[in-house]
């Protein structure tokens, strides 16, 4: 745990779907294997073409080696403090990671539909919103029938639970 409590190094973890963490470790694994190898070679090419200092190219280069390790070293971290989801632990009687509620604004009687994922899982066009996100963290652990309040910009939302699927019944 490197210099962590407990407390700390709990906050710090993250639960993924077994998909998420695929794709995240896949992803790492091509730009380790494929881009980097790429960029380095890019960079060695356009620094051998003269000034430096005046090489657009070479900077262009560097920009993308920067961005290249960066974005390993965030996927390196992510996975290494990710744990991916037993499906079977989740309860199945409230809102939890992974399930998919049902809810309808109680002042504008609209219905929306949103399955709950870890952070590195968002993605609002396939109604997939964060438990860390105001409303996701409004409806964790809630049953069928409750009403979660949820304080927004523009006030407080009362968003009451009509059902709540999950992970086998969605997939």
């Amino acid at each position: 745990m490197m210099g962590f409590n407990k407390i700390e190094y709990l906050w710090l973890m993250e639960y993924l779907s077994q998909q998420r963490y695929d794709e995240l470790a896949a992803e790492l694994n091509h730009l380790i294997t494929e881009v980097y190898p790429k960029v380095k070679e890019d960079l060695a090419e356009t620094g051998s073409q003269g000034d430096r200092s005046d090489n657009a190219g070479y900077r262009e280069a560097r920009r993308m080696q920067a961005k290249t390790i960066s974005r390993i070293r965030f996927l390196q971290k992510v996975l290494e403090h990710s744990r991916v989801i037993d499906t079977n632990a989740l309860p199945k009687d409230r809102v939890s990671l992974l399930s998919q509620v049902e809810f309808t604004n109680l002042l504008t009687n609209a219905r929306m539909k949103y399955k709950i994922v870890s952070p590195h899982e968002i993605n609002l066009e396939a109604g997939k919103i964060s438990l860390k996100s105001p409303i996701g963290a409004a409806l964790m652990n809630k049953k069928v029938g409750k009403i979660a309040e949820v304080q927004v910009p523009s006030g407080t939302l009362r968003l009451q639970i009509e059902s709540i699927a999950f992970p086998e019944e969605i997939d």
